[in-house]
C-alpha cells in the first residue's frame, strides 16, 4: 500500500482586497480579483501556522498560483450593503523562534472597526494562542502592546504581523466586500 505524504504547505503569502457591486457574490468575485486570487478554488482551512513555513511577498507568492488550483487559505470576509457602514478584515500571525514548531494564524471579521483596530485585534488573537500554547504566562487583561512586549522578550515568541483590509459601505448601498487572506502553498 503506498503511502500518502502529509499535505503541509511550505509557504505563504499575504494579500487583501475590496469589491463593490450591485450583487452581494460579485463583490466577493471583485474582492479576490483586487487581492489577485480570483482564479483560484478556494479552500478555507483553521489556524495553524506549520513549522518553517515561509513567508513570501505577494508578488513572489502569485506567481506559484495557477487558473483552477485548489488553493487553501486562511481568510477574513466581511460584506455589506449599508451605505458608510465601516467593515474590515483581518489575518493574523504569530511564529515561534523555534522554527521547528508551529504557529497560529487568526481570522477577523468587523463592523465599525479602521483596518488598524481590525489588525491588532487579529495579531493579539493569533498571538495569544500561540503564548499559551507554549505555556507562556500573560495577562489577558493586559492591553495588547503590553503583552507584545512580554511575548517577545520571551524565550518562545517570537514574531507577530497582521494583515487587513478596510472599507466604507458604498453610498448608494452597493455590497461592499473586503478579505484579507494567507494564501498557502506547497512548493
Amino acid at each position: 500500500m503506498q503511502k500518502i505524504m502529509p499535505l503541509v504547505p511550505k509557504k505563504l503569502f499575504l494579500t487583501k482586497g475590496v469589491g463593490i457591486d450591485k450583487n452581494k457574490l460579485s463583490s466577493f468575485e471583485l474582492a479576490l480579483r483586487n487581492a489577485g486570487i480570483e482564479k483560484c478554488n478556494i479552500v478555507y482551512v483553521s489556524s495553524i501556522l506549520p513549522p518553517k513555513c515561509k513567508i513570501i511577498s505577494k508578488q513572489e507568492g502569485l506567481k506559484h498560483l495557477n487558473a483552477g488550483e485548489i488553493t487553501f487559505c486562511v481568510m477574513a470576509r466581511t460584506e455589506t450593503n449599508e451605505p458608510n457602514r465601516l467593515v474590515s478584515a483581518s489575518v493574523g500571525i504569530a511564529m515561534p523562534k523555534d522554527l521547528d514548531a508551529y504557529g497560529y494564524l487568526s481570522e477577523h471579521h468587523s463592523y465599525g472597526q479602521t483596518a488598524k483596530i481590525s489588525g491588532d485585534y487579529a495579531e493579539d488573537l493569533a498571538a495569544t494562542m500561540l503564548a499559551s500554547t507554549l505555556g507562556i504566562p500573560f495577562d489577558p487583561n493586559q492591553a495588547w502592546d503590553e503583552r507584545k512586549q512580554v511575548y517577545r522578550t520571551s524565550a518562545h515568541i517570537f514574531k507577530t504581523r497582521n494583515i487587513s483590509q478596510s472599507a466604507e459601505g458604498h453610498k448608494d448601498g452597493l455590497w461592499t466586500t473586503v478579505i484579507a487572506a494567507a494564501i498557502l502553498l506547497f512548493e
